[in-house]
């Protein structure tokens, strides 16, 4: 590495050092929804140069690569414009998995042409093999044992990516059950795979024999797996956050392999910050970070909860009495969850909140961290709706004004509302953080119907308390209609 850095013109250097700068400036814009839209272009213009700066010093087959960049840009292009705010989840859990399936295709590649790749030692080899880039006549070029940690690692990590990202999709999509999927011996069998794949990827660093190469492959396919069909659906904003870190690490590698320094410092920036992210979400959880990445370690009581809803009395409103009682409020809290972005009801929210203002009503949005299916599901949804940023509030920032709240209007979302996650020690949401809208005077809570429990599939007491009103339709027509009334 250090003498392809020598080789490497100044410009090439400065170039992957402005990307890198402008990538740091793309996150830190992203920490705030006032500078998010200046973050995304930050990081549009590095990724431009990064790009480009690439393209021109490997000139070899440009017009195919820009070909393959202009196909793959195009596709992602129209899925992302045509993809519905809802699927975003499993829209990035689909993004992450082509990530990690690149990481395990170029270490491939690399394995298979290391002479390409510059990785390979030629001290010793012919001359004729050396110019012909792969192995030649029955001889192999032996890769520098660096280059194989960096590889197996690579490989590594991306297959995990790949295997572990369409597990996710598919509980994000509801084509596999979000229950926690606990195979006999789990722990054993994980544990067991893993201390495997990093025997391998040692034993890889002395025999580069295509069988350890292909078996770290296999197996981390595997494990990726494994560490995922266990978590369930209430873990499942952790797991897109780690996913998103394994991409940015799986980057990295291969960006040792490639000598290419943009990939290593976009891995490192993408890796390390989406795992303080999924630390910060289980500690609002109070989920041990060790124990979500280990692959639903405590899932058992998550399993056993079942999902069952409990036949019992509860008073049901009208769109007409909600409208009542909130233009009679002073203050009106509203909690938005998944059942508002399944419905798109967001504008219609926004447009409730801008007619309760008229009527000098306050109205504020509370946030949980894991509202939602991904970090920031909500806020997204709140920002493409034009919410003012100073009305939305992050938990710790408002749940004390619940008990002071006229109103608390919740729209789908159960989990992070249920106050079982603060007193039965069985629920698989125990100890989790929740909005405590039970506090308010009254409770307006949409829902679609009582026949079924949120994500985590635990019942939530909240719906049949005395100062709760339940109002059951589709969260856009409920809006609307009391939207109506208050006009």
């Amino acid at each position: 590495m250090t003498e392809a850095i020598a080789t490497t013109p100044a410009w090439v250097l400065l170039a992957y050092l402005v990307a890198g700068v402008l990538f740091i400036l793309a996150l830190r814009g992203l920490s705030s929804p006032e500078t998010s839209q200046q973050g995304n272009r930050f990081g549009m213009i590095g990724m431009v140069i990064a790009v480009a700066t690439t393209l021109i010093v490997h000139g070899v087959g440009l017009p195919l690569i820009v070909a393959a960049v202009a196909i793959g840009g195009g596709i992602g292009f129209v899925i992302a414009r045509r993809i519905a705010m809802t699927a975003m989840p499993q829209l990035v859990a689909g993004f992450h998995s082509l990530v990690g399936l690149a990481a395990v295709l170029v270490g491939v590649a690399a394995y298979l042409n290391p002479i390409a790749f510059g990785i390979a030692d030629l001290a010793n080899l012919p001359a004729a093999a050396a110019a012909g880039g792969g192995p030649l006549g029955g001889i192999v070029p032996v890769i520098f044992p660096a280059s194989r940690v960096e590889m197996g690692l690579g490989v590594a990590i991306g297959a995990i990516t790949f295997s572990g990202s369409i597990i996710a999709f598919l509980k994000l999509n509801g084509t596999m059950s979000g229950a926690p999927i606990l195979l006999p011996a789990r722990h054993v069998i994980n544990l067991g795979t893993l201390v495997a794949i990093l025997g391998l990827i040692a034993y890889f660093t002395t025999d580069q024999a295509a069988w350890v190469f292909f078996a770290i492959v296999a197996l981390s396919f595997a494990i990726g797996f494994l560490l995922i069909i266990p978590i369930g659906g209430a873990d499942m904003p952790v797991v897109v956050s780690m996913l998103n870190s394994y991409s940015g690490w799986a980057a990295a590698a291969m960006g040792f392999t490639l000598q290419n320094t943009a990939m290593i410092i976009t891995g490192a920036l993408v890796g390390s910050s989406g795992a303080i992210l999924s630390y910060i979400m289980c500690t609002a959880m109070n989920r041990s970070f060790i124990s979500v990445i280990a692959g639903g370690f405590g899932g058992d009581s998550a399993a056993a909860s079942g999902g069952a809803v409990e036949a019992r009395p509860y008073k049901r409103g009208s769109a007409e009495d909600a409208a009542f009682v909130m233009k009679n409020a002073e203050s009106v809290i509203i909690v938005p969850g998944y059942g508002m972005a399944v419905s798109q009801a967001q504008h219609a929210l926004r447009e409730m909140g801008d007619l309760l203002r008229k009527e000098g009503v306050s109205v504020k949005y509370a946030i949980h961290p894991v509202a939602g299916r991904m970090p920031g599901h909500m806020n997204v949804l709140l920002a493409e709706a034009n919410v003012p940023y100073d009305e939305v509030f992050e938990l710790e920032d408002i749940n004390g004004e619940f008990a002071q709240a006229d109103v608390a209007f919740v729209i789908g979302a159960n989990d992070v509302t249920n106050p079982l996650a603060k007193t039965d020690k069985t629920s698989p949401i125990y100890g989790m953080p929740v909005l405590d809208v039970e506090k308010a005077k009254t409770v307006l809570f949409v829902k679609r119907s009582m026949g079924g429990a949120g994500y985590a599939g635990v019942d939530n007491p909240v719906f049949y308390m005395d100062n709760t009103m339940m109002l059951l339709a589709d969260a856009k027509k409920m809006v609307e209609s009391i939207n109506k009334d208050l006009g």
